[in-house]
């Protein structure tokens, strides 16, 4: 069981990485905030996974109002995230990369030590949802920190 749960995690890290690199760029400007406007937060479900101390899976929804959007955060050090959008469109930017648009249906992956620069509603009149699932230690508690915005 612990090593199918391994080889099929790691097997999909190339595949999503890949179709991350193929959506088009965003042309909205990339949003500046200090702190989280029109996004609610929602641990849906964790568990304990079998055969892996210390690991669990833990599905985060985030759900964005129109214009809604996170400030540029890190995740836990041990997180590893694959997000699906449910609804809508969502911007995303990683690690100072592209700013890309993701529509429902579409996903992408954060893997640990990455850098969310930018996690915003790419609509400003239609709400837009996410559900990221993160594979974490056990122990992280704080799965989201907000970067201090530089002055």
């Amino acid at each position: 069981m612990k090593t199918l749960l391994r080889t099929l995690l790691l097997a999909t890290l190339p595949l999503q990485a890949a179709a991350a690199h193929d959506h088009q760029l965003a042309s909205a400007p990339v949003p500046q905030i200090a702190q989280s406007s029109g996004v609610t937060v929602t641990l849906v479900y964790q568990h304990e996974l079998p055969g892996l101390p210390n690991k669990s899976i833990k599905g985060v929804l985030v759900e964005y109002a129109p214009g809604g959007a996170n400030p540029a955060h890190t995740h836990a050090r041990s997180a590893l995230i694959y997000a699906t959008v449910l609804q809508g469109a969502v911007l995303n930017q990683l690690n100072g990369g592209a700013l890309r648009t993701f529509t429902e249906g579409q996903n992408f992956t954060e893997l640990p030590g990455d850098r969310h620069d930018v996690s915003a509603n790419a609509s400003q009149t239609e709400p837009a949802k996410l559900l990221a699932v993160f594979v974490v230690d056990t122990d992280d508690i704080a799965l989201t920190t907000p970067i201090a915005k530089e002055q």
